[in-house]
């Protein structure tokens, strides 16, 4: 059986592993919240919401505990820490898994280079976590969010090598993660990477910095204005790096790139007023950062995108803008409100309030 961990057991994290616990893997999760891991240590593991209500014994150690484990490593880790943790949660993870075995970052932002740097490139994974809706609020008992009919031909997990071939390994971290969410294996990891910071650059921030939802940021014109404007910049980025992004809300690349003409704004502002999440209200990362008081990741998500179009020649004034009121709400100079949607689109168009 393959040995399995999981280190940062956030929402996702403790989302896929409370399925693959459920199922019978052979399954590890580690974290650094003290009650989150003393809970499941207790009680075990609760997924509730949208996909079920189950709660399910499982094995939660803190990081002081790992050493335990070298004379037994891993074969497969998947990482869910926030992307600025990557650094220290690679290397200390790094001799706990077998040199046969492999670390998957399923993380948002772009840290499979990092990663491979860290780890070993034979030893990194990819997985993109493509349209969940997660929360942790608690420790011990995590909810999922939507409305499960609109996810029925959605698949969430798309598995990767960075050669992109398809690998034994690539299929049987898809066979783990099926148990939770739809998983497949894909030959286009950076295609995928892209695709899904687009959607991150289109709303986690948006969320953050506004307070609106799921529901709020599509029947908002001006928050749909601003997203497709955000998410226009991460293809012309994308494609610039040589990447072929994987279709962003069902809609190929090279509308989103051509936002700028009128009737490819007109689809896709059609396109986002149409939501996908029911009538649930539901809120990204981001927005659950700021009310827990937690460093966001916007500098590896409309940051990134900011810094490499700059590096490529691309002009990225809504991904700037974002990150300038994002970082303003963050650090408490201005507080989150939907006013900040339309002082990001002027700040971008050269007229500040």
């Amino acid at each position: 059986m393959t040995k399995i961990g999981v280190l940062g057991v956030g929402a996702v994290g403790s989302y896929y592993g409370a399925f693959a616990a459920k199922a019978g893997e052979d399954i590890t999760l580690i974290d650094m919240w003290p009650e989150h891991v003393e809970h499941m240590k207790r009680n075990g593991l609760r997924a509730s919401g949208s996909h079920g209500d189950f709660t399910t014994p499982v094995r939660a150690i803190h990081l002081n505990e790992v050493q335990r484990l070298v004379q037994d490593p891993f074969d497969v880790v998947f990482l869910s820490v926030k992307s600025y943790d990557t650094t220290w949660a690679a290397t200390f993870i790094a001799p706990y898994v077998k040199p046969s075995g492999c670390v998957v970052s399923a993380q948002n932002c772009m840290n499979d280079d990092l990663l491979a740097s860290i780890v070993g490139q034979q030893r990194a994974v990819g997985c993109v976590v493509s349209g969940i809706t997660v929360a942790l609020w608690e420790p011990g008992h995590v909810t999922r969010g939507g409305d499960p009919s609109s996810y029925r031909d959605h698949i969430v997990f798309r598995v990767g090598e960075h050669h992109g071939r398809i690998t034994d390994r690539v299929r049987e971290i898809v066979r783990i993660l099926d148990h939770a969410e739809g998983a497949k294996a894909t030959t286009n990891l950076w295609g995928e990477r892209w695709s899904k910071l687009a959607t991150n650059c289109m709303s986690n921030a948006m969320s953050g910095m506004s307070t609106l939802g799921n529901i709020g940021l599509t029947q908002d014109p001006r928050a749909r204005y601003l997203r497709i404007h955000a998410g226009k910049e991460v293809v012309r980025v994308a494609q610039a790096a040589g990447a072929s992004v994987e279709p962003i809300s069902g809609i190929d690349q090279d509308v989103w790139a051509d936002a700028d003409d009128g009737a490819k704004f007109e689809e896709l502002d059609a396109k986002l007023a149409q939501g996908r999440h029911g009538v649930q209200e539901w809120f990204p990362s981001m927005y659950q950062d700021l009310k827990k008081g937690r460093k966001t990741e916007i500098d590896l998500m409309n940051g990134h995108v900011v810094r490499k179009g700059r590096e490529l020649g691309i002009a990225t004034p809504y991904n700037a803008a974002t990150v300038a009121t994002l970082k303003d709400v963050e650090e408490k100079r201005r507080k989150a409100s939907p006013a900040n949607v339309e002082r990001a689109i002027k700040m971008a168009e050269g007229t500040r309030r």
